[in-house]
């Protein structure tokens, strides 16, 4: 029952087609994913694509990390997708999910101001960066809301040795409303923040923020699908989500939109594909 209400929850909210046939819990999919890949609009394109080929449909709704898998400890989606490693270990351990599944990656970014007070640009690692911006007390925005894009942020305070605090370090208060909210609050409040490289393209003409830092091995953001574990919770629909992450992870399917989204727009990926199975067939 509390699936069928979520499904009429985001059937009312959103808007979701075809309520009526999958009323019975039979060939559709809940999927709770990070914010970032759905504000891209990748999360439709193989949410739409899978439906197609398929006939299953996939439903989403977007949270950051630490609440995409709040919403799944309480068995009320079937898969998540995610980018916090500690949060997805912790949460497999607990039992809720099956495994961790590499799905595709991008990269974080520092952004900043043109005219770069902390006099970061170039530097070649995050950490170095942040002691910079620290040092100097310049505005720095921070999500602060457990997701997956504020605990790399925080990870990569801590390879700089740091706890940030005080008034230069500003929490953005709607934060968990995602990646692109946090960076256009950044812009306007001309600071610096660590954002992911896809909002950063998807806004670039809507914003003066430039990328001051890049490259750095530590900034690299990985997205992993978890299978939520039947054996927790009955009404999992195990069988058709193992169809979607086997299909999602298929070097000639999921793989190869993956590898090609935003090309066209932005004459460059948004997304590299990262699957076992996509790694394998490279290597051939």
């Amino acid at each position: 029952m509390k699936r069928l209400f979520l499904y009429l929850l985001m059937f009312l909210l959103l808007g979701l087609p075809g309520m009526a046939a999958a009323a019975d819990g039979s060939k559709f999919i809940l999927l709770s994913s990070t914010i970032g890949p759905i504000d891209s609009g990748i999360v439709d394109v193989l949410e739409n694509q899978f439906e197609k080929e398929s006939g299953i449909r996939v439903r989403h709704v977007g949270a950051g990390t630490g609440l995409a898998l709040d919403i799944a400890r309480k068995g009320n989606v079937d898969l998540v997708m995610v980018h916090a490693k500690s949060l997805e270990e912790k949460f497999v351990q607990e039992g809720f999910g099956t495994r961790r599944i590499p799905l595709m990656y991008n990269d974080f970014v520092l952004v900043g101001s043109a005219a770069d007070p902390a006099g970061i640009r170039g530097m070649k690692t995050a950490a170095e960066a942040l002691r910079k911006i620290s040092e100097k007390g310049v505005t720095f925005i921070s999500r602060g809301d457990k997701s997956g894009t504020h605990v790399a942020e925080m990870e990569l305070w801590n390879k700089a040795g740091l706890k940030p605090s005080g008034p230069w370090y500003k929490v953005y208060e709607k934060g968990s409303e995602g990646n692109a909210p946090t960076l256009k609050y950044t812009d306007q409040q001309g600071a610096y923040t660590v954002i992911d490289r896809a909002t950063y393209l998807a806004l670039k003409d809507q914003i003066k923020l430039a990328v001051l830092v890049e490259g750095d091995e530590a900034m690299l953001n990985y997205i992993n699908l978890i299978p939520v574990n039947q054996k927790k919770f009955k009404t999992v629909n195990a069988t058709d989500t193992t169809s979607f992450v086997n299909w999602l992870t298929n070097p000639k399917k999921g793989q190869l939109i993956i590898r090609d989204f935003g090309k066209d727009k932005y004459g460059a990926p948004l997304f590299f594909p990262n699957s076992e199975a996509w790694r394998k067939a490279q290597k051939k």
